[in-house]
């Protein structure tokens, strides 16, 4: 079975971006490159919410976007909105059904992983539903003290197990774990 990996970068105090959406403080150094460049390949799919989605395409040069699509070509993309019409556009689609099932039935499916696309909105949802099997974030050394949070409140504990971590010449360190699903 597929799986899901929630994860990208935060600052230390876990905020993906600032209030605004920017993230003007983010070091794009070559071990983060790096990192990236190589997890890259296990996906064939990434899920996001639209907060994400308009955060993306406000806050990134036409260049970046492209450079971004060119990344991703071939990769399905998915939105998860409850005010925007479902349906395929800009090379994604735009779904407003209930995403922990939607997201269960794609771990179903034939194919790479999943990557959950920023949104700590999403992800709580994700995490609610049991769908997210791995984390992992570089964390930045900086404190942004608000902003957009990586994680919001849940109804539960959720169990961790980790599996890498890496302090970067950059003072970013990057930390890679495994949910311990619950065997109920």
């Amino acid at each position: 079975m597929r799986k899901v990996i929630y994860g990208g970068a935060t600052s230390l105090d876990l905020y993906l971006a600032r209030e605004d959406g920017a993230v003007d403080w983010l070091i794009q150094d070559a071990e983060a490159m790096e990192l990236m460049k190589d997890m890259w390949p296990r996906f064939d799919a990434m899920v996001m919410g639209r907060k994400t989605w308009d955060a993306s395409i406000k806050n990134f040069s036409e260049e970046e976007l492209e450079k971004a699509r060119e990344m991703s070509k071939g990769m399905r993309a998915v939105v998860f909105s409850r005010t925007l019409e479902p349906g395929e556009r800009h090379g994604a689609e735009f779904i407003n059904t209930d995403a922990g099932e939607f997201v269960r039935e794609m771990k179903r499916e034939t194919g790479k992983d999943i990557m959950v696309m920023g949104g700590g909105e999403l992800a709580q949802s994700l995490f609610e539903a049991g769908v997210i099997d791995e984390v992992g974030f570089n964390i930045h050394p900086v404190l942004l003290g608000s902003g957009v949070p990586a994680f919001h409140r849940m109804s539960r504990q959720i169990d961790l197990e980790l599996l890498e971590c890496k302090a970067m010449k950059s003072g970013c360190v990057y930390v890679y774990y495994r949910v311990k699903h619950a065997t109920a």
